[in-house]
């Protein structure tokens, strides 16, 4: 589909206006390429290239290189694009070193890039704050320079972001046991710009799109992997996807005055649980992880006293869940259920038939409400 036709993520953010920009993890598996590159050639690549998950090929100039003894460093300064990004114009470096054969990569957490100190989080205890994805576009281009210059790619990387630890007092890496500094993320490589009118005026026209394409079953995601999952599920077509981001009350509000047979609403747990809990704006500045409403759920599914009062306490939705699921309580379900009620009830009666899907970080199912 092109011109008017056009639906799908990538209308939505193109019909915005706004200027996309590279995530932390983008930045710093350019800043070890780069490093990685001079290190086993002697040289620095300006700008360099790499591959991002969904096979984009951004480059990105140096903006720091040094190059001593079985030790090379590069910085890359993080473009968020037209996202109101705390991390915007921050100075992402990797070091990289030689390891012994056999070593294989391993992380640490330099200045600026925080530690993690609490359970539930999708690293263990004590690890630097370098989230899965990032990880693996790392080493695997790690791999790619170790094959073109003939070398083992056993080494050690350091990321650290210049004044990392001071802008981390404006996240929630504080609160969530990240200590030290910030959390190297993202799944795509790719910082979506939100502006909440530009954004919710894309829903609008997505829906349209959809509709106007005869779609009688469109999905809101929170984000890539969930849209994945329902791809999966389903085989729903680009144009019946809606990138809802956080404004699962646009999504409802508009569909409920446009209807379509059939809106599936999929996207991370703890952000459903945020929708299950009544909340239509899902952003972390803007609501927070109820865990005892949590709790609450989990009796209702069976949990005694004791567990109810460590989902209570649990740091993260995620260590709530992994209790439950330890426990046999199915908090994921009950979780999903919850929060197609209260989108019913956004919806007010129109004839539109909802489900909800909850997936965990990798796009696993693990909550499903069935369709009412």
């Amino acid at each position: 589909m092109s011109g008017e036709a056009e639906g799908g993520r990538g209308a939505q953010l193109k019909h915005t206006g706004l200027r996309p920009g590279w995530t932390t993890g983008a930045c710093a598996t350019a800043a070890t390429t780069a490093a990685y590159t001079a290190l086993l050639a002697g040289d620095f690549p300006d700008p360099v290239t790499i591959t991002l998950p969904r096979g984009q090929t951004p480059s990105f100039a140096l903006a720091a290189e040094e190059l001593s003894d079985g030790c090379a460093m590069a910085g890359i300064v993080k473009d968020a694009g037209d996202d109101p990004d705390v991390t915007h114009g921050a100075l992402v470096r990797a070091t990289v070193r030689h390891l012994p054969a056999g070593s294989g990569v391993v992380f640490r957490a330099g200045p600026g890039v925080g530690t993690v100190t609490r359970p539930g989080l999708p690293l263990p205890v004590g690890e630097p704050a370098v989230n899965p994805v990032p990880r693996q576009m790392m080493c695997d281009h790690v791999a790619r320079v170790a094959e073109r210059y003939g070398a083992g790619g056993d080494v050690e990387i350091t990321v650290s972001v210049d004044d990392g630890e001071e802008i981390a007092r404006s996240t929630w890496n504080p609160r969530l046991g990240i200590l030290g500094g910030l959390s190297v993320l993202g799944t795509t490589g790719i910082v979506v710009p939100y502006s909440c009118s530009a954004w919710i005026d894309s829903i609008r026209r997505g829906v349209d799109v959809a509709r106007a394409a005869g779609r009688t079953h469109v999905a809101g995601c929170t984000g890539s992997t969930s849209e994945r999952t329902v791809v999966e599920e389903y085989g729903l077509p680009e144009d019946a996807l809606l990138d809802m981001g956080d404004f699962a009350g646009a999504v409802l509000k508009y569909v409920r005055r446009h209807p379509v047979d059939r809106l599936t609403v999929c996207g991370g747990f703890a952000k459903l649980s945020k929708l299950a809990a009544g909340h239509l704006d899902l952003h972390s500045g803007r609501s927070q992880v109820d865990k005892g409403f949590l709790a609450g759920l989990a009796r209702r599914g069976g949990a005694d006293e004791a567990l109810a009062a460590e989902v209570a306490g649990a740091n993260t939705g995620l260590a709530a869940l992994q209790l439950c699921r330890a426990a046999g309580v199915p908090l994921g379900d009950l979780v999903a259920r919850a929060a197609r009620d209260q989108s019913l009830a956004v919806l007010r009666g129109a004839p539109v038939a909802v489900d909800v899907i909850c997936v965990d970080r990798a796009g696993t199912v693990v909550g499903r409400s069935g369709v009412a």
